[in-house]
Protein backbone atom coordinates (compact mmCIF):
# COMPACT_ATOMS: atom_id res chain seq x y z
CA UNK A 1 0.00 0.00 0.00
CA UNK A 2 3.48 2.31 0.80
CA UNK A 3 3.24 5.12 -2.48
CA UNK A 4 0.01 3.45 -3.84
CA UNK A 5 -2.54 5.89 -5.37
CA UNK A 6 -5.37 3.62 -5.71
CA UNK A 7 -5.47 3.28 -1.89
CA UNK A 8 -6.32 6.57 0.19
CA UNK A 9 -6.23 6.21 4.46
CA UNK A 10 -8.33 8.77 6.48
CA UNK A 11 -9.03 9.23 9.65
CA UNK A 12 -12.40 7.97 11.11
CA UNK A 13 -13.20 11.66 11.78
CA UNK A 14 -13.58 12.17 7.82
CA UNK A 15 -14.64 8.29 7.18
CA UNK A 16 -17.28 8.73 9.34
CA UNK A 17 -18.72 12.54 8.96
CA UNK A 18 -23.01 11.85 8.22
CA UNK A 19 -22.02 15.16 5.88
CA UNK A 20 -19.09 13.65 4.04
CA UNK A 21 -20.93 10.51 3.55
CA UNK A 22 -24.26 11.78 2.30
CA UNK A 23 -22.24 13.55 -0.44
CA UNK A 24 -22.09 9.64 -1.90
CA UNK A 25 -25.41 9.35 -3.96
CA UNK A 26 -27.62 6.30 -3.06
CA UNK A 27 -25.50 5.23 -0.46
CA UNK A 28 -26.80 2.06 1.42
CA UNK A 29 -25.51 1.28 5.57
CA UNK A 30 -26.38 -1.81 6.79
CA UNK A 31 -25.33 -1.82 10.67
CA UNK A 32 -26.37 -4.92 13.10
CA UNK A 33 -28.27 -4.49 16.63
CA UNK A 34 -29.11 -6.95 19.44
CA UNK A 35 -32.22 -5.53 19.80
CA UNK A 36 -34.64 -3.50 18.83
CA UNK A 37 -37.76 -2.31 20.63
CA UNK A 38 -41.35 -1.61 19.88
CA UNK A 39 -40.87 2.26 18.99
CA UNK A 40 -37.82 0.93 16.72
CA UNK A 41 -35.32 2.06 18.91
CA UNK A 42 -31.70 -0.13 18.55
CA UNK A 43 -29.60 -1.27 21.16
CA UNK A 44 -26.48 -1.94 19.68
CA UNK A 45 -23.59 -1.37 22.22
CA UNK A 46 -25.22 -3.91 25.48
CA UNK A 47 -27.09 -6.87 26.16
CA UNK A 48 -29.27 -5.38 28.93
CA UNK A 49 -27.14 -2.96 31.01
CA UNK A 50 -23.78 -5.24 30.13
CA UNK A 51 -21.69 -3.74 27.96
CA UNK A 52 -21.09 -5.99 24.90
CA UNK A 53 -19.22 -3.50 21.85
CA UNK A 54 -18.73 -0.27 20.98
CA UNK A 55 -21.19 1.67 18.92
CA UNK A 56 -18.21 2.47 16.37
CA UNK A 57 -19.41 4.51 13.41
CA UNK A 58 -23.21 3.09 13.05
CA UNK A 59 -25.19 6.63 14.01
CA UNK A 60 -22.83 8.44 11.39
CA UNK A 61 -23.51 6.21 8.70
CA UNK A 62 -26.91 5.82 9.52
CA UNK A 63 -27.19 9.74 9.64
CA UNK A 64 -24.80 10.14 6.32
CA UNK A 65 -27.06 7.60 4.29
CA UNK A 66 -30.20 8.89 4.98
CA UNK A 67 -29.05 12.23 4.15
CA UNK A 68 -27.66 10.92 0.80
CA UNK A 69 -30.07 11.67 -2.32
CA UNK A 70 -31.21 8.02 -2.58
CA UNK A 71 -29.97 6.76 0.03
CA UNK A 72 -31.21 4.02 2.63
CA UNK A 73 -29.95 3.16 6.23
CA UNK A 74 -30.80 -0.31 7.24
CA UNK A 75 -30.28 -2.06 10.50
CA UNK A 76 -29.86 -6.08 10.09
CA UNK A 77 -30.58 -8.79 12.42
CA UNK A 78 -31.66 -12.48 13.26
CA UNK A 79 -35.25 -12.46 14.94
CA UNK A 80 -33.72 -14.10 17.71
CA UNK A 81 -30.58 -15.34 19.83
CA UNK A 82 -29.79 -18.42 22.03
CA UNK A 83 -31.23 -21.75 20.96
CA UNK A 84 -34.33 -24.15 22.86
CA UNK A 85 -35.50 -22.74 25.65
CA UNK A 86 -32.92 -20.27 25.85
CA UNK A 87 -33.85 -18.48 22.85
CA UNK A 88 -34.92 -15.00 22.86
CA UNK A 89 -36.57 -12.12 20.58
CA UNK A 90 -33.91 -9.90 19.18
CA UNK A 91 -37.56 -8.19 18.41
CA UNK A 92 -38.69 -6.70 21.97
CA UNK A 93 -42.03 -4.57 23.87
CA UNK A 94 -39.39 -2.46 25.77
CA UNK A 95 -35.60 -2.44 26.17
CA UNK A 96 -34.32 -3.34 29.72
CA UNK A 97 -34.03 -0.67 32.34
CA UNK A 98 -30.54 0.37 31.85
CA UNK A 99 -30.34 -0.46 27.85
CA UNK A 100 -28.32 2.24 26.13
CA UNK A 101 -30.06 3.35 23.12
CA UNK A 102 -27.25 3.26 20.29
CA UNK A 103 -29.64 4.56 18.04
CA UNK A 104 -32.94 6.82 18.37
CA UNK A 105 -36.28 5.67 17.27
CA UNK A 106 -35.59 8.77 14.86
CA UNK A 107 -32.83 7.47 12.69
CA UNK A 108 -34.05 4.28 11.99
CA UNK A 109 -35.89 3.82 8.58
CA UNK A 110 -35.44 0.10 8.01
CA UNK A 111 -35.25 -2.29 10.13
CA UNK A 112 -34.66 -6.07 8.74
CA UNK A 113 -34.84 -9.73 9.70
CA UNK A 114 -35.37 -13.11 7.75
CA UNK A 115 -39.10 -12.73 8.04
CA UNK A 116 -39.03 -9.38 5.97
CA UNK A 117 -38.74 -5.56 6.01
CA UNK A 118 -40.04 -3.08 8.53
CA UNK A 119 -40.16 0.43 7.06
CA UNK A 120 -40.50 2.93 10.16
CA UNK A 121 -39.85 6.28 8.97
CA UNK A 122 -42.73 8.78 8.64
CA UNK A 123 -44.46 6.08 11.32
CA UNK A 124 -47.02 6.77 13.76
CA UNK A 125 -45.50 4.53 16.83
CA UNK A 126 -48.53 1.75 16.65
CA UNK A 127 -47.73 1.65 12.76
CA UNK A 128 -44.04 1.02 13.87
CA UNK A 129 -45.15 -1.40 16.75
CA UNK A 130 -47.10 -3.51 13.89
CA UNK A 131 -44.29 -3.47 11.11
CA UNK A 132 -41.63 -4.60 13.75
CA UNK A 133 -44.02 -7.33 15.20
CA UNK A 134 -44.82 -8.80 11.67
CA UNK A 135 -40.63 -9.44 11.16
CA UNK A 136 -40.19 -10.72 14.64
CA UNK A 137 -40.08 -14.65 14.74
CA UNK A 138 -43.73 -16.19 14.57
CA UNK A 139 -42.71 -17.79 18.37
CA UNK A 140 -43.23 -14.26 19.64
CA UNK A 141 -45.45 -12.60 17.76
CA UNK A 142 -48.41 -12.69 19.75
CA UNK A 143 -46.63 -12.14 23.11
CA UNK A 144 -45.53 -8.58 21.47
CA UNK A 145 -49.35 -8.08 20.46
CA UNK A 146 -50.01 -8.26 23.62
CA UNK A 147 -47.66 -6.24 24.91
CA UNK A 148 -48.56 -3.87 22.44
CA UNK A 149 -52.06 -3.61 23.51
CA UNK A 150 -50.47 -2.64 27.07
CA UNK A 151 -48.82 0.14 25.53
CA UNK A 152 -51.61 2.27 24.24
CA UNK A 153 -50.28 2.96 21.22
Amino acid sequence: MDDNPGVLLYPCDYTNDPFVIAQNDNMVSVNSSVEVDLMGQAASESIGSRQYSGVGGQVDFIRGAAASRGGRAILALPSTAGTGDKRVSKIVSRLAAGTPVSTSRNDVEYVVTEYGVASLKYKTLRQRAEQLIAIAHPDFRDDLRAELKNLNW
